[in-house]
């Protein structure tokens, strides 16, 4: 069982979090710096114009030179760029100030205008973008015109714009670092319950998630999941103790009523009925007697006994002596047996006499199941740098539906079937790859029989 992998860094709960938090942040910061840029632009817009207003009403009161007079003092103070006049007679003609033509767009209607293109000049110290202008007619029939240029306006938000965009940035800066930082640790965490977690799904229910100091809430599910293992294990074990209590404790018995019935055999006539009966009734203490002895066998590999045996080897001796050692039953059979590997396979690490044991196994089923003209095939491959074995039957297969269950105890998946076998060498195959941290997987072979892939990889074999 293959569990899911947390290590896609965007894709944690803790990640998600802080990036809607963050974006979310971002977007209410934007908000905020519009609403803000909207409010001052509008406040310092309607002060311009209001100090604009008040240059036009107080150089109304002036006419004739003292007017001129006026306005010349009055470019000492005025920023250079921003604010500018024209004096104009009532033909247009300039008569005084930088400006020397009415703009085009601009009303005479004593009334504040806001411009796109102020003042057609070459002279860089008149306002040439979006400006505020009115035209005033004078009592001695003159015309004024007054200037203010936006580029103060746009100064002072454009300050505040850079402003806003700094204090956003000094904010994305560490969000995004703590947004690193504080997913990593969480990431950590699963990654260490994840490891955990597989060494128990491949069968070691000695181990536990592990638990920090912190007591939060990965620390109060982990302590809830081990309270449950624990509770699991006693209960396997108490389970797997009745039934190896039971097979182990039958076997004596059972050897004394096969002595018996064997010794009444012998003093029984041959060819008697009575003889015949009790060669069945010995039949059947064999059969008993080779059950327990399967589930004896079931619970010293799940026990995990027998990785004392455990050594790096070549696979393709043990595949070859495979093949040799079918060969013959196959023949028997009328069927062919071959075997298909490259020159080398990458070595594996293992019990050889158990794997041994685990392949016979696929192989003797294969042979028993597949009718007389078929094909069963013994493969090794080498599957990216590690070793895949597998075995192909020209049978009538396994359904979908019974490929998980097959490995279970006792199951058979056709109970009507005379072919001999109890339901449990499966079982001892599949205790085999587990003890290995091997996987098994059940299909379809190309003759439309089973193929069983066995897949040698052993990143994840819980410790000795």
């Amino acid at each position: 069982m293959s569990l899911l992998n947390p290590s896609k860094g965007w894709r944690s709960s803790s990640s998600r979090l802080l990036a809607l938090y963050s974006s979310l942040f971002v977007a209410w910061s934007c908000i905020l710096m519009g609403v803000l840029y909207y409010e001052v632009s509008g406040y310092l817009g309607d002060l311009s114009r209001h100090s604009l207003m008040q240059r036009q009403h107080l150089f109304q009161r002036f006419d004739g030179e003292e007017l001129v007079e006026a306005l010349t003092t009055s470019m000492t103070f005025d920023m250079k760029g921003v604010d500018a006049y024209g004096l104009f007679d009532e033909q247009f003609r300039p008569l005084s100030g930088p400006i020397r033509a009415v703009p085009p767009d601009l009303p005479l209607d004593g009334k504040i205008h806001a411009l796109v293109n102020c003042v057609e000049s070459d002279d860089p110290k008149l306002p040439k973008d979006s400006c505020d202008a009115v035209a005033t007619h004078t009592e001695d029939g003159r015309w004024l015109v007054l200037v203010r240029a936006n580029g103060s306006l746009f100064g002072v938000t454009r300050i505040i714009w850079h402003a806003l965009l700094w204090a956003l940035s000094l904010t994305i800066i560490p969000g995004a670092a703590g947004w690193h930082l504080l997913r990593r640790r969480p990431l950590r965490r699963i990654r260490g319950i994840q490891a955990s977690a597989e060494a128990i799904v491949a069968g070691d229910l000695t181990h536990r998630l592990p638990l920090s100091n912190r007591r939060d809430e990965l620390d109060m599910l982990a302590a809830i999941v081990n309270a449950m293992l624990d509770r699991i294990e006693k209960l396997m074990n108490e389970v797997k103790g009745v039934c190896d209590n039971i097979a182990h404790d039958l076997r004596t018995p059972l050897t004394r009523l096969r002595a018996q019935l064997y010794r009444i055999k012998q003093e029984a006539e041959a060819e008697s009925g009575y003889a015949v009966k009790l060669d069945d009734a010995i039949a059947e203490t064999d059969t008993l007697m080779a059950r327990f002895r399967g589930l004896l066998r079931i619970s010293e590999l799940e026990d995990h006994q027998r990785r004392s045996g455990f050594l790096v080897m070549d696979p393709l001796p043990l595949l070859r002596e495979l093949h040799d050692f079918y060969l013959p039953l196959a023949e028997e059979g009328e069927l062919q047996l071959k075997l298909e590997t490259p020159e080398s396979l990458p070595w594996i690490t293992g019990d050889r006499a158990l794997l041994f044991e685990a392949l016979a196994n696929l192989l003797s089923n294969s042979i028993k199941f597949s009718p007389p003209g078929g094909t069963v095939i013994l493969r090794g491959v080498n599957d990216a740098g590690s070793t895949r074995i597998e075995v192909h039957d020209s049978g009538p297969g396994i359904p979908a539906a019974e490929r998980d269950a097959v490995f279970q105890r006792f199951y058979r998946v056709d109970e009507s079937d005379q072919q001999g076998g109890f339901g449990l060498g499966l079982s001892i195959v599949a205790a085999i790859i587990n003890l290995h941290g091997f996987k098994l997987d059940v299909g379809t072979s190309e003759q439309g029989g089973a193929r069983l892939v066995l897949e040698c990889r052993q990143q994840l074999m819980p410790e000795a």
